[in-house]
């Protein structure tokens, strides 16, 4: 597989990348899953998807195109990790979405939850604008490492507490390219 052989390459050219947790193979079989529940629960209901970047745009793009039910898209800013592998505990949100939420269904699309601080800030920012509901998909779940009460309506995977990188996720802008979720071991 090309994909496969993309992260073997990439592997053997970087040391600080441990152990495939999640391949590429079951990524998609749980994005089609996660698809057809939400299709399920939206069926002939106005849906938007909101994308929280950069690191859900690949999991939203393939879960997007997984949906039978129409939908909208937007995305916007939020982050909590700079340039490490710690989270900063300071979330900033940014970015506009046009659409007038009382109108929709709204779905937030996340790459993964960690301390729960991002997210439920965002949540609480999106319910401020009265959208019909509010549904958190994320692809990764790390229920240890939560600060906060915060629990998604839809998780994919749960992870241990290790740093991963891929399908979107990376360390300081890199990785994101990897077609599956690795662990991610800083060099010493």
């Amino acid at each position: 597989m090309v994909l496969q052989e993309k992260t073997n390459q990439l592997s053997e050219k970087n040391s600080c990348l441990g152990e495939v947790l999640i391949p590429e193979e079951k990524i998609r079989a749980e994005v089609k899953k996660a698809a057809a529940q939400l299709d399920k629960l939206y069926d002939g209901r106005p849906l938007l998807l909101v994308g929280i970047l950069k690191g859900s745009f690949i999991f939203m793009a393939d879960l997007c195109r997984e949906l039978s039910v129409p939908c909208e898209i937007g995305f916007i800013t939020a982050k909590s990790y700079y340039s490490g592998t710690e989270s900063s505990g300071k979330v900033t949100v940014s970015g506009e979405l046009s659409q007038d939420l009382s109108k929709y269904h709204l779905v937030l699309v996340e790459d993964i939850i960690d301390t729960g601080r991002t997210l439920k800030e965002v949540v609480r920012i999106m319910k401020e604008r009265s959208p019909v509901s509010v549904t958190v998909v994320t692809l990764l779940d790390k229920p240890e490492r939560r600060l906060v009460e915060f629990e998604p309506d839809v998780s994919l995977f749960t992870v241990p507490d290790k740093f991963v990188v891929g399908y979107g996720l990376d360390c300081a802008e890199q990785f994101r390219n990897l077609p599956c979720i690795a662990e991610y071991i800083p060099e010493k």
